[in-house]
């Protein structure tokens, strides 16, 4: 009885030791397989985030074609004629210069709209789009427009403008 019982508990250490082999295996292959899935995703993840990347770029220098900063041609005017030495600067002291009138009672005047009630048409946002054209959008807050300007850089540094077109878009219908 002594070597039956001997039997049956090398025959169930046996039989743990193969299943217990047999678990550790197989959980280890696909830990390994979830470890080549995850870098595979990642990967993936990866050339997804950089293609965006690269799309948006793309649509960026798009955006940006009509653009001062991107225009060579309209900064060698700028630089040759001597009216600029630094470009940012000049940016900003010519938006600077067209914002200066939204402090007018009447509302700018080179939205080219009349002040309609209490509210007067004001220059939200400028791009300069080369050495000779703005393009502004502005609003009354109810109201909201857009208008082409040229600008002109005088001797003495002082700024001009001009404008060329205007449109005020109709108000919404509810």
């Amino acid at each position: 009885m002594r070597k039956s019982l001997f039997l049956y508990l090398f025959i169930i250490a046996v039989l743990m030791n193969v299943f217990t082999y047999k678990y550790f295996t197989s959980k280890e292959k696909s830990e390994s397989k979830s470890n080549v899935e995850e870098i595979d995703n990642s990967l993936l993840t990866s050339k997804v985030l950089s293609d965006s990347i690269t799309h948006l770029s793309d649509k960026l220098y798009d955006a940006n074609t009509f653009s001062l900063e991107n225009n060579d041609r309209a900064q060698n005017y700028l630089y040759e004629s001597n009216k600029i030495n630094d470009l940012p600067a000049f940016a900003e002291k010519v938006k600077q210069a067209l914002l200066s009138y939204n402090d007018s009672p009447e509302g700018n005047k080179y939205t080219d709209q009349v002040k309609m009630g209490n509210q007067k048409f004001i220059i939200n946002s400028v791009k300069l789009l080369n050495h000779r054209w703005i393009i502004a959008n502005y609003s009354n807050g109810e109201l909201w427009g857009e208008v082409l300007l040229k600008y002109f850089v005088e001797e003495n540094g002082s700024i001009s403008f001009e404008i060329m077109n205007s449109y005020l878009y109709p108000a919404a219908l509810n």
